[in-house]
């Protein structure tokens, strides 16, 4: 049993129909993943991801990276507080040294993460082995395990493997949102050869392609599963929304009394109403759309 039991996860998490009649009338068939479900504060793929760092970090303080908004900083955060693990958060931007707080970060560091603010120059570069060094030791953290930028690498990937085994046999496309692409990467690996995968990237620059590939190579030793990529539904990039799309989600929260996340879930389940009505699908396709989040605060 590991220290993270004592969390105790809702896993699997539920897997719940909904019925819309917008999907219906085209024959397919909508299933909601609801991994918003499994642990009240590490939410989603948050849990999938983070818990097999956390175990290799056996006890260790976590370094991780994330921008003023980051769902990943406030998940590790929290993870710190309820492990009693110390945290720190390497926050891009220099400039938000000298400013209040925005509600994303000072919930960090309420649950005890310490705060470490560099310049973008520098942040682009955290990858790098001197560049890194050199963040360690002005963090006063050269001791941390390191977890990069939204939780992705090969331990994540393989966490987020058991997300597709969960869902083998249950649809014919299992849809989500990605961000780094280490959920989109084990979930495609764990799915059934008849199944695929689709991600909907929320960040703009079409890199992602490359980063899924490079995550299942280091993982695996190669590539896994069937997966592609929607680049058309980003809103104008992370952490930006339109009129549109808050309409779309105010109006599916109506319908079924699911709270959507607007930055990642409601952007995917726009772009999968958006697929059917363009006919991507033939009828009698069964769709999962993965929950990753939940709306903050």
């Amino acid at each position: 049993m590991t220290s993270l039991d004592v969390l105790h996860p809702r896993l699997p998490s539920p897997l719940d129909e909904v019925v819309d009649d917008r999907f219906a009338r085209f024959g397919v068939r909508l299933l909601l993943k609801r991994d918003d479900l499994i642990h009240p504060e590490l939410i989603g793929n948050k849990w999938r991801k983070l818990a097999p760092n956390l175990t290799a970090a056996a006890g260790r303080t976590v370094l991780t990276f994330g921008g003023a908004y980051s769902n990943h900083l406030r998940a590790t955060a929290a993870a710190g507080r309820l492990l009693g693990l110390p945290t720190v958060g390497v926050v891009r931007g220099q400039e938000l040294a000298d400013r209040p707080l925005n509600p994303s970060l000072a919930r960090c560091t309420a649950d005890g993460m310490r705060l470490h603010f560099v310049d973008r120059s520098t942040y682009r570069r955290k990858t790098e082995a001197d560049a890194l060094a050199a963040i360690l030791r002005a963090a006063g953290a050269e001791e941390a395990y390191v977890v990069p930028e939204g939780g992705s690498n090969a331990l994540a990937v393989l966490g987020c493997q058991a997300l597709g085994q969960e869902l083998r046999g249950r649809a014919d496309l299992v849809a989500l949102a990605c961000g780094t692409g280490g959920t989109l990467a084990g979930l495609a690996a764990g799915l059934a050869p008849d199944q695929r995968a689709l991600g909907v990237p929320v960040l703009m620059g079409g890199f992602l392609t490359d980063e899924i590939r490079a995550l299942q190579h280091t993982a695996f030793g190669g590539p896994r599963g069937t997966w592609t990529l929607d680049d058309r539904f980003h809103f104008g990039g992370y952490a930006r929304t339109t009129p549109e799309l808050e309409a779309f989600a105010t109006d599916f929260e109506h319908r079924h009394a699911v709270p959507l996340e607007r930055l990642y879930v409601a952007k995917l389940l726009y772009g999968l109403l958006t697929l059917v009505e363009e006919g991507a699908f033939p009828r009698g396709t069964t769709i999962v759309a993965v929950v990753t989040g939940r709306p903050f605060p």
